[in-house]
């Protein structure tokens, strides 16, 4: 349980950071009172003067060195960590602009002049709380990956000898029996050897309703036993857990880099270069034209502070934080970031078909019946096929069961191989099969069922006729039935502008009727595995930008040839090489949200770079002095003010991406 050892670690180092601030912050608020009420220039400002004292004159010096030596330093170390590495930034701007304030203060007192030591310690102050505030926002946007940390249990109930030992999680190893009662969270991934329950899986997959297990069900670490005792044998621990793995997916998407990222980087470390470059330019040119050193000073100083290569250095981290922690907790787990961003500009979207689109499994979508009622040919039906193996015959016992029908016993049951099952039920002789078994039984044919068998066979369905004593009594059709979801995905993705198209390996007929009941645009039939790899690359010789959804297993070549490779459904197997993006949920409709999260995210980054960008077009040359003709002169402890607001407005535009995407 290293890993989860190292998460929590490095939340806590991320905490106590901000702890720290804040402490200096409040400090250093504490001392900058005494210095205003006894700085001269900020009397003059306000009007009033405090009573002296002897040693009055050195409150301001002495309590101004404490706050730059307490308070500031946290600036001027960054100034030199950033200078090592050869990336100037907000640190470096002010760290330079604090160390040039305090040293010309400090000039003032042994030499004469006006100080500078209440806008000194102003500034510190407010770039403290400023920087408190950031990381608070930075710190939201990690929460969601350490809520998934918190949610694994450190206690297990170890099933030993007949006896119940409650021991540590990190001592768990695959093939050990546990007991989870109602209510408790479960301690690792397993599978289920004993009792039913209802387990909450919706902060690990987003799966918002308690989902039913029993024996043989895979269960999840950190999920929620609401209900029943249930004993669960351990198949995975530490590392290797789903939840490890979508912290540690999770992690990776947040450091790995983005093409915008590249600009925002490069923008700030421009950025540093100008503020600086005119800082000492407006220091240089109000001394030229004869004003006194102390405004020069300022004018430099406020240049420093203003610009805000901060904001543009968050624009995209921030984001990235967000869109992947809050994803990863809706079942969204994005690998390759850049594939993300990609996603919004794809062309076509790409569905394998069986459980994709469709749930992968034989169900009834029809049962028809001459002379008796559904129900009833369904039990008889039924009855005779409980004693098959067949994929067809589970489908109709698995329905009869669904709907409470009791089932009859057979006598004389007959299995023809390729052709069906015969036997008799409550006294009836039942023929269940193709309409070659009918012609071998010479059964008396029904014109209007066989009219119907037609219709159903033209839309791809597998038929089952039915003959009670020597008469074709009714027909049962069965097909891979197409998701409610598939409809809802396939409607929003062609909103969207997006051509959808459908491939698979079954027939002609089945596959024309299911593009047609969803409104697929396109669709490839009997397509093997390995053919699927080239129709991806048919599409993207067109020029379109392809994204390829499938289970990321029998399509595995054909994600990774699609610009943007979605496996689907994949439940707690997310360690998929071939895929950028992996959906935990077998939904369709998580294809139509992860186009969201992309054009949402992209939406807000530009926004972020948009806003850092302009604010610091117009804020450098306020704070150099090019609005003083009219009448508009910034002081340094207003320009942190605005750096500080305009950081908060990029750090809280991210946060707003949750409202975006979820709501």
């Amino acid at each position: 349980m290293k890993h989860h050892h190292h998460q929590h670690k490095a939340h806590t180092e991320h905490t106590e950071h901000t702890k720290d601030i804040m402490w200096r912050a409040i400090i250093s608020t504490l001392l900058t009172v005494p210095v205003l009420l006894y700085s001269k220039s900020f009397q003059e400002l306000i009007g009033f003067s405090m009573p002296s004292f002897p040693g009055s004159e050195w409150i301001v010096p002495i309590f101004s060195t404490i706050v730059f030596l307490y308070g500031g330093t946290f600036f001027i170390k960054g100034m030199v960590q950033e200078l090592s590495r050869k990336k100037p930034g907000m640190m470096t701007l002010v760290g330079l602009a604090i160390c040039v304030a305090f040293i010309y203060s400090m000039s003032t007192t042994a030499f004469g002049g006006m100080d500078f030591f209440w806008e000194l310690t102003t500034l510190i102050v407010i770039m403290l709380w400023g920087h408190w505030i950031e990381m608070r926002s930075t710190l939201g946007a990690k929460k969601a990956v350490e809520e998934m940390v918190k949610l694994m249990p450190t206690k297990a109930n170890l099933i030993k000898d007949s006896q119940i030992l409650e021991v540590p999680v990190s001592e768990l190893k695959p093939g050990d029996l546990l007991l989870v009662k109602p209510g408790e969270k479960i301690p690792t991934d397993g599978t289920i050897e004993e009792g039913v329950s209802h387990v909450d899986e919706s902060m690990l997959t987003g799966e918002s309703k308690p989902v039913m297990k029993s024996v043989g069900d895979k269960v999840i670490g950190g999920s929620i036993n609401m209900e029943g005792a249930i004993k669960v044998r351990v198949e995975k621990t530490g590392e290797e857990t789903y939840l490890s793995q979508v912290i540690k997916l999770v992690k990776s998407a947040q450091e790995s880099k983005t093409r915008l990222q590249g600009v925002a980087d490069q923008g700030a470390f421009y950025l540093t270069v100008i503020a600086v470059s005119v800082g000492v330019l407006s220091f240089a040119f109000w001394l030229y034209l004869k004003e006194d050193f102390q405004f020069a000073v300022e004018r430099a100083v406020t240049v420093m502070v203003i610009a805000c290569p901060h904001a543009l250095g968050l624009a995209v981290p921030l984001v990235v934080a967000f869109s992947t922690s809050y994803s990863a907790r809706k079942g969204i787990l994005v690998k390759n970031r850049l594939a993300l961003e990609t996603l919004k500009d794809v062309h076509a979207v790409v569905f394998d078909k069986t459980g994709t689109l469709t749930e992968g499994k034989f169900g009834i979508t029809n049962v028809l019946s001459s002379k008796l009622s559904e129900d009833e040919l369904l039990r008889l039906t039924a009855s005779i096929e409980k004693v098959s193996e067949h994929v067809i015959a589970r489908a109709i016992v698995e329905t009869a069961n669904s709907k409470g029908l009791k089932l009859e016993e057979v006598e004389d049951f007959k299995a023809v191989p390729g052709k069906g099952v015969v036997g008799k039920v409550k006294g009836y002789h039942i023929a269940v099969g193709t309409t070659l078994l009918m012609k071998d039984l010479e059964v008396k044919e029904d014109e209007e069922l066989l009219k119907r068998i037609k219709e159903l066979e033209s839309e791809g369905k597998t038929v089952v006729l039915i003959a009670i004593d020597g008469m074709l009594s009714g027909v049962i059709a069965l097909a891979d039935r197409i998701r409610e979801a598939s409809y809802l995905a396939v409607g929003e993705l062609k909103r969207m502008g997006k051509k959808v198209i459908m491939i698979t390996g079954d027939s002609e007929e089945t596959a024309r009727y299911v593009a047609r009941e969803l409104g697929i645009d396109e669709f490839f039939a009997r397509v093997l595995p390995h053919e699927k790899v080239q129709k991806v690359k048919d599409l993207q010789s067109t020029s379109m930008k392809v994204a390829m959804v499938g289970d990321g297993i029998n399509d595995a070549p054909a994600l990774i040839q699609a610009d943007v490779g979605i496996a689907i459904g994949s439940g707690t197997h997310i360690a998929i090489e071939s895929a950028d993006i992996i959906l935990v949920r077998n939904d369709p409709q998580d294809v139509v949200r992860l186009i969201k999260l992309s054009e949402v995210s992209t939406r807000k980054i530009l926004q972020n770079l948009f806003w850092a960008t302009g604010y610091n077009v117009v804020a450098i040359p306020l704070a150099a002095g090019v609005f003083i003709p009219w009448g508009i002169v910034l002081k340094p402890a207003v320009g942190a003010v605005l750096m500080g607001v305009s950081t908060l407005i990029v750090a809280m535009n991210s946060l707003l991406l949750r409202r975006s995407l979820w709501d």
